[in-house]
């Protein structure tokens, strides 16, 4: 009986971590776009009226950049989410011994939420008082990590996990998953108080997990 296609295509975990690194290198780098130098007209245009030379401009200048704050603020964020995530599905493909058709399709869903965070950070960025740009950027995390949540639980049941990735670090990695999510739905719950109390938090948890402080961590996810 000739073998099914199916059986053995996407199979290389290293190719899908090369994919991913390229994605991500890209995502990563179209975050920084939205961050534009503000031209000399509008520089002038936010100078008073009653100001001129050196100070005046340098003035203007200053208010241009505060325009920029929310776009900066929304950039630090997916950056750090960026980054959070590569570690996560990084750690994840470490525990895989082999892939297969359905592992690889889940991650390439994986890494389309991750090729959409440059326009759901614009999106923010730009309105970044509307509940509705806030609801569309956690989607986006919601669905980073729902491919993640897939992966490690489609990995387990299809016999894909090295033979020593025992049920204790397979639990870690939902753990995680599940309470992060948990804790950014609880965020993006509290722009009914205003955005920027979600946006907050949001930027609290990301730093929470990139630098997992002594102090206080979510040590159980």
């Amino acid at each position: 009986m000739p073998a099914l296609y199916t059986r053995f295509s996407g199979g290389s975990v290293g190719r899908l971590a090369g994919l991913s690194d390229g994605v991500f290198a890209i995502a990563m780098t179209l975050l920084v776009l939205e961050l534009h130098v503000p031209v000399m007209e509008a520089v002038h245009h936010q100078r008073p009226v009653w100001e001129g030379g050196t100070l005046g401009a340098e003035q203007g200048l200053w208010h241009a950049l505060v325009l920029l704050a929310p776009k900066l603020l929304a950039y630090v964020m997916s950056f750090l989410t960026l980054g959070i995530f590569w570690v996560g599905q990084q750690t994840q493909l470490n525990q895989f011994e082999r892939a297969d058709r359905h592992l690889t399709w889940i991650h390439l869903a994986f890494l389309a939420a991750v090729s959409l965070m440059p326009f759901s950070t614009a999106l923010l960025g730009e309105y970044i008082e509307y509940r509705l740009a806030l609801a569309v950027y956690w989607l986006d995390l919601l669905l980073m990590g729902g491919m993640l949540l897939a992966s490690i639980t489609y990995g387990h049941r299809a016999g894909l996990l090295k033979a020593d990735v025992d049920d204790d670090t397979r639990l870690a990695h939902r753990r995680r998953i599940i309470g992060y999510q948990a804790l950014y739905a609880v965020a993006v719950a509290l722009s009914v108080i205003n955005t920027y109390v979600s946006i907050l938090l949001i930027v609290l948890l990301q730093l929470n997990s990139a630098v997992a402080p002594r102090v206080w961590r979510l040590s159980s996810f």
